[in-house]
């Protein structure tokens, strides 16, 4: 794991209020089922008197027709993933700038395609600077993100924790919190924010089957397709459809400043990486060619000056 650098000099606790830390970091327990409350010991005017039997078959819940042991059955051999994105956007504030108030940001963790991360995030814990005031915050609702003030930069840890049928396991990330812009980017400026983001994928191997028949519509989610009789419910498949998204970030304030990681993109990308490896290698070819062709003497000087950055 990761750990993180070494902290910058203390600041006056900044003046943004902001999310309320949680108690503990761990997921609460999902409530246990509870019966429906137990009949009434006495019957209505006018109704026949209930035998022992009856009442206790009133009492007792109704078993779904649909075992709840299937619909957590794992999937083998099967992965779920989310493309995820995590960053910071930072804004120099200008002739509003004070010397421990330089700059407002902005801390998040999003899909990669800007949609709803709530179907599988239950809570997102960022943990600032030490000289941040409640440095430890708790985020539990969309959008996953927090904004501050500040001058100087440091590492932000997040930690994702996830829906109980998704993963009982948590996942950490580290960013570094990047406030001034490189030399070749120019001076700073109010209306051009410095931004750093992180492209990554949350995968999730051998899912359950209800996680797979809640998540296989979702837009930001990327589901195998399953031959007939992989399910327990197969005929769920058709009749399954992801709810109206409570949150999006495509309509986000800031959404004009994140980046673009779209397949196409990355697949571009990987495309220019690989013409490149391909032109060194035919390059060092070319001049292995050339060291072998020469005298034994030549090629030893030759090599000689490779070595020591010599042409």
């Amino acid at each position: 794991m990761q750990q993180p650098s070494p902290s910058p000099p203390a600041q006056p606790p900044p003046e943004v209020t902001t999310a309320e830390p949680s108690p503990a970091l761990t997921p609460t327990p999902a409530p246990a089922s509870v019966s429906p409350p137990q009949a009434a010991a006495a019957s209505a005017p006018g109704e026949p008197a209930l035998t022992a039997a009856q009442k206790a078959l009133r009492s007792k819940p109704t078993r779904s027709p649909e075992d709840p042991d299937k619909k957590n059955k794992k999937l083998k051999d099967v992965e779920i993933s989310f493309p995820i994105v995590y960053g910071t956007i930072s804004f120099w504030l200008g002739k509003k700038a004070s010397e421990y108030h330089s700059h407002k940001w902005t801390v998040f963790i999003r899909s990669a395609t800007n949609e709803d991360l709530s179907v599988i995030v239950k809570r997102a814990v960022f943990q600032l600077h030490p000289s941040f005031t409640n440095p430890t915050r708790v985020i539990d609702q969309p959008p996953f993100e927090l904004s501050e003030t500040g001058w100087g930069e440091f590492e932000i840890a997040i930690t994702l924790y996830f829906h109980s049928d998704v993963c009982e396991k948590r996942v950490d990330l580290f960013h570094q919190l990047k406030l001034y812009p490189e030399e070749e980017a120019g001076p700073q400026s109010t209306k051009k924010p410095v931004v750093m983001e992180t492209y990554d994928e949350v995968v999730f191997t051998e899912p359950s089957e209800a996680f797979f028949l809640r998540v296989q519509n979702h837009p930001a989610a990327t589901v195998p397709w399953l031959p007939p009789g992989t399910l327990s419910f197969p005929g769920h498949m058709e009749h399954m459809s992801h709810d109206k998204k409570r949150y999006e970030t495509k309509d986000h304030p800031l959404g004009q400043w994140f980046s673009n990681f779209s397949e196409a993109d990355e697949l571009l990308k990987l495309a220019a990486a690989r013409q490149q490896v391909q032109a060194h290698i035919a390059k060092l070819r070319r001049q292995l060619t050339m060291i072998e062709g020469m005298p034994q003497q030549s090629r030893g000087l030759s090599v000689s000056g490779q070595q020591y950055g010599h042409n």
